[in-house]
């Protein structure tokens, strides 16, 4: 069986797996998953057994991935009676499912904060806590842990993953409701294409690249769809200043994607939230004195992009 939550017994908190791979890149956290125990989420099942009975992590540390995340029961798991998550024990061999059956109903813009309660020694020998201890309250006034798992995230990859994987379930995605600060529609109404950006501001949009610019420094994202005005067609970009990416707080995992984005040769598309690309007049390189028309928007917030595989998107 394949679940999205866990207990984390160093951070006393109930993570998403989409939390783990957050705090697996940051570099403002100390923190690894492979040094950490993941125990199930049922607090009268994890109370019924020793710390280390841990789960195991699927997708936790990749950079890139094209399959679900997940957290899963491992061979020597065990679950009390009556547990949700003792429904499929894990068999050697057995495949992951791609399809991420998790939806929150709210994307939260606020990064969530983590308050450390213990130090990791390892995940089978992790100072043991009172493993039934409900989830202590982050520091994040805005949400508690409680509430972000499983029906709130913080992590964009998170409502990214439900939409893509679940693509070829139109009918669902129409009827999975999803909030975004002051707004409530539903995943497949928050979920535009580059293409249709002038339909409505506020959404996540998405597109296919056509090339990713290396300026050493800083980045521009082409995408291969235009958007058409007034009968003509005009590019669409996004660009990521150099401040920008020092600044990041996961900022060698995002170059590592990002560069090896530059020169791939697979089809990878873009999502992004928080700005809507207009139309700008940018000089011509062959003639400085002549304009031309593109939709471009500078990117403010690298926590609200993604760049990734999507099978499945290109025909829809």
């Amino acid at each position: 069986m394949k679940f999205d939550t866990a207990y984390c017994l160093s951070l006393d908190e109930k993570l998403s797996i989409y939390d783990v791979r957050d705090l697996n890149f940051d570099e403002t956290a100390a923190f690894d998953s492979d040094k950490d125990s993941f125990l199930c989420p049922n607090d009268d099942c994890r109370a019924a057994f020793a710390a280390g009975n841990v789960l195991g992590t699927f997708n936790a540390k990749n950079v890139n991935y094209l399959r679900t995340p997940h957290f899963k029961n491992l061979p020597s798991t065990r679950h009390s009676d009556g547990c949700h998550y003792a429904s499929h024990k894990a068999v050697a061999g057995e495949t992951e499912d791609g399809r991420e059956e998790h939806f929150p109903s709210e994307w939260v813009l606020a990064r969530r904060q983590y308050e450390r309660k213990a130090a990791i020694h390892g995940s089978t020998d992790a100072i043991p806590q009172d493993p039934a201890k409900a989830p202590s309250i982050i520091s994040n006034t805005s949400h508690s842990a409680s509430e972000t798992t499983p029906d709130k995230t913080s992590v964009f990859a998170h409502p990214v993953e439900c939409y893509v994987s679940n693509i070829d379930d139109k009918d669902k995605l129409k009827g999975m409701p999803l909030k975004i600060g002051e707004q409530s529609a539903t995943y497949w109404t928050f979920f535009k294409k580059i293409q249709y950006l002038q339909d409505n501001k506020g959404l996540i949009y998405w597109g296919r690249i056509k090339a990713i610019k290396d300026y050493t420094s800083s980045f521009r994202i082409d995408f291969e769809k235009k958007v058409w005005l007034d009968k003509k067609p005009y590019s669409v970009n996004v660009y990521l200043n150099k401040k920008l990416i020092e600044s990041y707080r996961k900022r060698k995992a995002f170059l590592e994607q990002i560069k090896a984005a530059v020169d791939s040769e697979r089809a990878l598309y873009c999502f992004f939230y928080g700005v809507t690309p207009a139309l700008k007049q940018v000089p011509s390189k062959k003639n400085p004195e002549q304009t031309f028309g593109v939709f471009s928007a500078d990117i403010q917030n690298l926590d609200h992009l993604l760049i990734r595989e999507a099978p499945g998107l290109e025909e829809k």
